[in-house]
């Protein structure tokens, strides 16, 4: 009979996480997983597959999590321009820390689809919800009526990839701040 598991497997989810944020999927070995996940190999098999299942199992929580914290700054203020506007200044304030989402299209572009399909499936609400706050602030008059609501969802995710690689490879708050007004003029 299975010994029944005796770790928190969200908990070693989000070890996995870091470990991964730092490190990439060709960086992080077993080793550093198991370590910081605080499990034995086995257990790691056994609960998340080889590797690979881990890596996307952490994708994807990160990124719904990421996701869920965009979607929280977008709702945010009076106005359809201030949600949008807080959501460019939450990525500026964290493009110091690795994102696991960009990390992963960077390091894999769209050669596994498995993965391309994960980063899709998070990535298209996300347009959508970008989408939807530009035309709210078209309506209020906070964003030029001409612009097409897809097209600067579109900018806006570009930007932010960018902000947060800038961040990882070690702009000051100064740059970062910047680049997310400049992207928020364009709406104007």
């Amino acid at each position: 009979m299975a010994r029944p598991r005796e770790f928190d497997a969200d908990a070693a989810l989000d070890s996995a996480i870091g470990v991964f944020r730092e490190h990439g999927f060709e960086g992080s070995s077993a080793q550093m997983l198991v370590d910081a996940m605080g499990i034995g190999r086995q257990s790691l098999y056994d609960t998340f597959g080889d590797k690979w299942q881990l890596y996307r199992s952490a994708v994807r929580r990160y990124g719904m999590s990421e996701c869920a914290a965009h979607f929280d700054a977008l709702r945010s203020g009076a106005r359809a321009i201030d949600g949008i506007a807080a959501m460019l200044r939450r990525v500026a304030e964290t493009a110091g820390q690795p994102c696991l989402g960009v990390a992963s299209i960077c390091e894999f572009g769209a050669s596994r689809s498995d993965l391309a399909e994960i980063n899709a499936a998070l990535a298209m609400p996300l347009r959508a919800a970008i989408a939807a706050r530009v035309r709210d602030a078209q309506r209020e008059g906070d964003a030029a009526p001409d612009l097409d609501a897809e097209a600067i969802a579109d900018f806006l995710t570009a930007n932010i990839a960018g902000i947060r690689i800038a961040g990882r490879g070690g702009a000051d708050r100064a740059t970062l701040d910047g680049l997310a007004a400049t992207a928020l003029r364009a709406l104007r």
